[in-house]
């Protein structure tokens, strides 16, 4: 296979390789962003403030529903990353198969349990009654297409394990410009309303998960499975879940936490759901930049702790650090002073209550970015080690912050005290994350072997 199709990590500048290998995987999550976005500024422009609170209403769900194969797909990964970066294809190719097993269990199973509870979720969301049937009909269609975002999620895991992050982005740009496309027919031509952002966003997944599939087909010898790779092991699935469930679980119950924020944000009525749905995604967007310095770090740190190499580990996580911090400024200074005009993407001009809210919330989170971006960075750190259990703690100091400031202010201050819960969460979820880091990156030397046991050492 030629140097350019995978991307060995374990040699030459790590800030480099970390630059190089983030930027398809930030301009792959741009275009992923345009899902959700497309289907908004969509129902916002050509049906109406209350479709843009539907749907709005809906990115936590979203978040849930995504992050757990986001997060599945990418702890199986990380095992195929370290076996990638240890030079034993054999072993990774069998982890490859075992996780093909295990999501597609992932995936029936969610597609099952989540069609079942649409309704019962919804309400107990506090979604408004005049918008629930819109919901219901939205969140139905994407539940139904959950085999289609778990293979693309997978399948995209697996290039990015081997080095790849340049062949999602180019399948993602286009499924994204089949989204926009698909949104337009459907609502504006069609007239199907909010449902059809459904079926758009569900189709253009499916592309890209077909696309990611023949790319790796022609192009990867080296993840071609044969029969004896999919001889049933389960010690192998063992490892996978180890890591695999934690960090499914990691974003479930960060997502649990948007989904209680969300619930308190229904109180307020439509015009808020639809400012603090349009500041969200505005700050989703903004928020990619450290998405994807996190997907590198998993990447970089899985293929160099393969290697035994932790003093590259080291020096990629403070080199990472600086760069996130330094774009952390930079992003808070574009979202305050330019925020307003993002927000008219969504909604007319004349919706002057919307705005105020989106900008009010903007007011509340864009001080915490360095903490915020700081997360990724040490979550996927901590899991490209091996180690899934602590990035998960991270992600339930998240709920009990929220959770906290929720209780405290949802229903007797304002709707900028609601806001603040995401700040909270973001500082709280460091509380466990930065020690460990810090321990464990002194504790592991160059004996450190691929799948360590996710125990607290």
């Amino acid at each position: 296979m030629s140097k350019t199709m995978t991307n060995d990590m374990t040699s030459g500048n790590p800030t480099k390789l970390i630059i190089n290998f983030m930027i398809p995987l930030f301009l792959g999550n741009l275009f992923q962003q345009f899902y959700n976005i497309a289907d908004s500024v969509v129902a916002g422009k050509f049906v109406g403030v209350n479709a843009l609170a539907a749907i709005g209403s809906t990115t936590s769900l979203m978040f849930l529903v995504t992050g757990l194969l986001n997060g599945a797909g990418s702890g199986f990964a990380i095992l195929i990353s370290q076996w990638f970066g240890a030079k034993d294809y054999k072993n990774m190719r069998r982890y490859l198969a075992m996780s093909l097993y295990l999501m597609v269990i992932i995936v029936v199973v969610m597609t099952v349990g989540l069609s079942l509870a649409n309704e019962p979720l919804l309400r107990l969301m506090n979604s408004p009654e005049n918008l629930i049937g819109d919901i219901k009909s939205y969140m139905g269609v994407i539940y139904a297409g959950l085999f289609a975002t778990g293979a693309y999620n997978m399948l995209a895991a697996v290039l990015r394990a081997v080095g790849d992050s340049k062949s999602p982005l180019y399948f993602l740009i286009i499924s994204g410009v089949i989204n926009i496309v698909l949104d337009i027919v459907f609502v504006i031509c069609l007239g199907t309303g909010v449902v059809g952002c459904g079926y758009a966003t569900v189709i253009a997944q499916g592309i890209s998960a077909v696309l990611c599939f023949i790319y790796i087909l022609k192009k990867f010898p080296i993840l071609h499975l044969k029969k004896e790779d999919f001889e049933f092991s389960g010690e192998l699935c063992r490892r996978l879940l180890a890591l695999g469930v934690p960090m499914a679980l990691q974003f479930s119950i960060t997502s649990i936490g948007t989904i209680i924020v969300q619930a308190a944000i229904n109180v307020y009525g439509a015009t808020c759901i639809a400012g603090f749905a349009a500041g969200g995604k505005i700050q989703s967007v903004m928020g990619v930049i450290f998405v994807s310095y996190g997907a590198a770090m998993a990447t970089y740190v899985g293929q160099n702790c393969g290697a035994g190499r932790m003093d590259r580990v080291r020096k990629g996580v403070r080199s990472t650090q600086i760069m996130v911090l330094s774009w952390s400024f930079v992003l808070m200074a574009l979202v305050l002073l330019f925020g307003k005009y993002a927000i008219y993407l969504f909604v007319d001009r004349t919706e002057t209550d919307v705005v105020e809210a989106a900008l009010t919330y903007f007011k509340a989170v864009a001080w915490c970015y360095p903490f915020l971006g700081s997360i990724f960075i040490y979550r996927n750190a901590l899991q490209g080690m091996g180690y899934g259990l602590v990035p998960m703690l991270g992600g339930v100091f998240e709920l009990v912050a929220r959770t906290i400031i929720v209780i405290s202010v949802a229903g007797k201050a304002s709707y900028f005290g609601v806001c603040l819960s995401d700040p909270a969460a973001w500082i709280a979820a460091l509380i466990p994350l930065i020690p460990y880091y810090i321990y464990l990156s002194r504790r592991l030397d160059s004996h450190w072997s691929p799948s360590p046991t996710d125990s607290l050492p």
